[in-house]
C-alpha cells in the first residue's frame, strides 16, 4: 500500500485531474460582458433566450477581454442557415491584420454542409493571417490546416459540442465527445478568444474555460496586447460618419470595406467623409488601398528638406510613376493637416499643407516630409498608425516611422477627422481610434 501511495503522489505532479467546478464561465447568458465587439455592428452580436446570437454580417469578431494560454476550452453551438460559415479563434491579436477583417490567429472552423478533400465541416484547425501550426497528419493540399480524423459533427440546426485543449503550443479538439483534430508547434501560443463572424447565421452557448498553469511564454509567441481601441467603422452601414446629401452611392459600406468611387455629388468640402465626433489628442488606425489601375504620370521629386528638386531652367524636375490615386486623411478638421495617400516615390504619410508652405519655418517643412517611403505596392493594402498630442503629429506606415513628432503650428485644438474625396476611388477598412489625454 505505501508503494502504491507513492506512485499515486508522483502521478499527481504530473497529471492535472478536471473536475467540473474549476471551469468558469466566459458567458453570463444576460449580455456580452467580458467580450469586445472588434469590428462589427452592434447588432451583428446578441443575447437571445441564454445564446449568443451572431448574424453573420458583416464578416469580423467577438473577442474576451483577457488573453489566455493553456487551458481547456467548451463551448456549444448550431448554425440556423445552410452552408452556414464561423470560427473559433484562439490565440488570437487584438485587432484585425492590414487589410483584412480577421485577426492573426489559428481558426478552429465552425462551418456546415460543406466537406471536401481540402476542408470540411467537421473541426478542422488551421492557422489564419501569419500564425503558424504544425498539422497533423500533413494536409492533402499540403495546407497548414489539420483535418478532423473523424466526422462527428451534427448537421445544420441540431447543437454541437467542442472541447478545445490548449497545452504550451499544442492543440487537440474534440467534437460532440471524441478528440478529432490535432495541431502542433503553435505559435503564437499565448492570446485572446474570438468567436467569428462570416455569413453565417450561427448561435454560441454554455462557453466555458479552465485554465491551466502557464508558463509566460515570450513576446514573440506571444499575441500583441489590446491598446484600449474602438472602430469608427461597423461594417454595415455609416453610422458615426456624417450623412449629406449628394454622397450617397458613393461612400459605401461594403462589408468590412468602406469603399468610395471618387464621385461625390455633395458641395465643397461635405464630399469629404467626416466623422461626427470631434477629437483632441488621439491615436487613429486607418488601413486604405488605391484600387484603380495604375496609369503612368510625372511627379515631382520631393528632397528630405519638404524643397522639391529643381531642373537647369529652375523648374521642378519630374520623374514618371505608376500612380494609382490621390487621397488623405483631415486631422482636427483641417485640410492642411492632411495626411496624405499618394503614390509619389517621397511615400505616403506626409503632411502636404505644412510641407509645401513655404512660410513654414524650415524645420517644419523638414519633419512634415516622410523620412522614409514604406508603402506597400501600387494596389496593395497600407496601414497608418496616426497619433496627434496638442500640436504634433507622428506617422507610423506598414510599422515603419514615416513622420516623427511633427510640429504643425496653427492645427487647430479639436475637430472632426475627414476621409478626403480627391476625386479618385479609394478602400478603407479597420478604422479604429483611442483618446489620449
Amino acid at each position: 500500500m505505501k508503494n502504491l501511495f507513492v506512485i499515486l503522489l508522483v502521478l499527481s505532479a504530473f497529471c492535472h485531474i478536471s473536475t467540473a467546478d474549476e471551469f468558469i464561465p466566459l458567458f453570463n447568458g444576460v449580455d456580452l460582458s467580458g467580450w469586445v465587439n472588434v469590428n462589427c455592428a452592434p447588432e451583428t452580436w446578441s443575447v437571445q433566450n441564454g445564446m449568443i446570437h451572431c448574424t453573420g454580417l458583416p464578416t469580423g469578431v467577438l473577442r474576451t477581454e483577457s488573453m489566455y494560454e493553456n487551458y481547456i476550452l467548451e463551448l456549444e453551438y448550431r448554425h440556423l442557415e445552410k452552408e452556414g460559415n464561423s470560427g473559433l479563434f484562439v490565440h488570437s491579436d487584438p485587432l484585425p491584420v492590414t487589410g483584412k477583417p480577421f485577426t492573426r490567429a489559428i481558426e478552429i472552423q465552425i462551418l456546415t454542409d460543406r466537406d471536401t478533400e481540402n476542408y470540411t465541416s467537421h473541426g478542422d484547425v488551421f492557422a489564419i493571417q501569419g500564425a503558424s501550426m504544425a498539422p497533423w497528419p500533413l494536409h492533402p493540399a499540403d495546407w497548414m490546416r489539420s483535418l478532423p480524423q473523424k466526422q462527428l459533427a451534427n448537421p445544420t440546426g441540431e447543437w454541437n459540442h467542442y472541447r478545445v485543449e490548449s497545452r504550451e503550443g499544442t492543440l487537440t479538439l474534440a467534437v460532440n465527445g471524441e478528440v478529432v483534430t490535432r495541431a502542433y508547434h503553435v505559435q503564437p501560443r499565448k492570446g485572446y478568444i474570438c468567436l467569428e463572424s462570416e455569413g453565417g447565421v450561427v448561435d454560441f452557448r454554455n462557453i466555458r474555460i479552465q485554465e491551466l498553469p502557464g508558463t509566460n511564454p515570450p513576446p514573440e509567441v506571444t499575441a500583441a496586447a489590446a491598446r484600449g481601441f474602438t472602430s469608427l467603422y461597423n461594417g454595415v452601414d455609416l453610422r458615426g460618419w456624417k450623412q449629406v446629401e449628394g454622397n450617397e452611392d458613393h461612400w459605401q459600406a461594403k462589408d468590412w470595406i468602406l469603399a468610395y468611387d471618387g464621385q461625390s455629388e455633395a458641395d465643397g468640402e461635405d464630399k469629404h467623409l467626416w466623422t461626427e465626433q470631434e477629437y483632441v489628442n488621439f491615436t487613429l488606425i486607418v488601413d486604405w488601398r488605391l484600387p484603380a489601375k495604375p496609369r503612368v504620370e510625372k511627379v515631382p521629386v520631393v528632397l528630405p528638406d519638404g524643397s522639391t528638386l529643381k531642373d537647369e531652367t529652375g523648374e521642378d524636375l519630374t520623374i514618371p510613376v505608376k500612380n494609382a490615386g490621390d487621397s488623405g486623411i483631415y486631422l482636427r478638421g483641417s485640410s492642411k493637416s492632411q495626411i496624405n495617400i499618394w503614390n509619389w516615390p517621397v511615400g505616403s504619410g506626409e503632411i502636404y499643407g505644412y510641407r509645401t508652405d513655404a512660410s513654414m519655418p524650415a524645420e517644419v517643412r523638414r519633419a512634415t516630409t516622410p523620412i522614409q517611403n514604406a508603402d506597400n505596392p501600387v494596389n496593395e493594402w497600407n496601414r497608418f498608425e496616426i497619433t496627434v498630442i496638442d500640436d504634433t503629429v507622428t506617422v507610423l506606415l506598414n510599422n515603419k516611422l514615416v513622420i516623427d513628432r511633427a510640429t504643425l503650428p496653427g492645427m487647430p485644438k479639436r475637430g472632426p477627422i475627414a476621409l478626403q474625396h480627391h476625386g479618385d476611388p479609394l478602400e478603407f477598412a479597420n478604422i479604429y481610434i483611442k483618446r489620449l489625454k
